[in-house]
């Protein structure tokens, strides 16, 4: 019975730090990875390699490449906003996330929409086609990685 829950523990562990996959249109094919996600961390392509991340994210902050450096940050999320640098200024709002929406600036009229986000598809403004499918997720991403991804 130790050993069946240690090989459990041991396999929820396996799967709770796998990488997310980030993919070109609708596909699932290795061959049209774009970003691959891992422990707050967006490396390019298939890559899990130090060399090839191009942005960090710790839940507060977006900081450029693998820094940490207040110099470095790219956007800060906060109460599902995304604002420009390390500000939280209503003026350096550059989107808003609100029912599974990506809005323009402060803005949550329809016509502002960016993108949408459902079953792990990213859909082109408000469009809900599959030719509007911008990129397809291997797992639900946090929406300032979304962003990032997509500008």
């Amino acid at each position: 019975m130790k050993r069946f829950r240690f090989l459990c523990l041991m396999l929820l562990s396996v799967l709770t730090v796998s990488a997310q996959k980030v993919y070109r249109g609708q596909s699932s094919y290795t061959s049209d990875i774009i970003y691959t996600v891992k422990d707050g961390k967006v490396y390019k392509g298939n890559s899990t390699y130090t060399a090839d991340i191009v942005a960090r994210f710790n839940g507060h902050y977006l900081y450029n490449g693998n820094s940490s450096y207040s110099s470095d940050i790219l956007a800060t999320w906060e109460n599902n906003r995304v604002y420009r640098g390390r500000s939280t200024y209503t003026a350096d709002i550059v989107a808003t996330w609100k029912d599974n929406k990506m809005y323009k600036g402060n803005s949550s009229y329809t016509s502002d929409v960016l993108f949408n986000y459902s079953s792990n598809k990213v859909y082109r403004k408000n469009d809900r086609y599959s030719s509007a499918v911008m990129v397809t997720t291997s797992a639900p991403l946090h929406p300032a990685l979304l962003y990032y991804i997509l500008k």
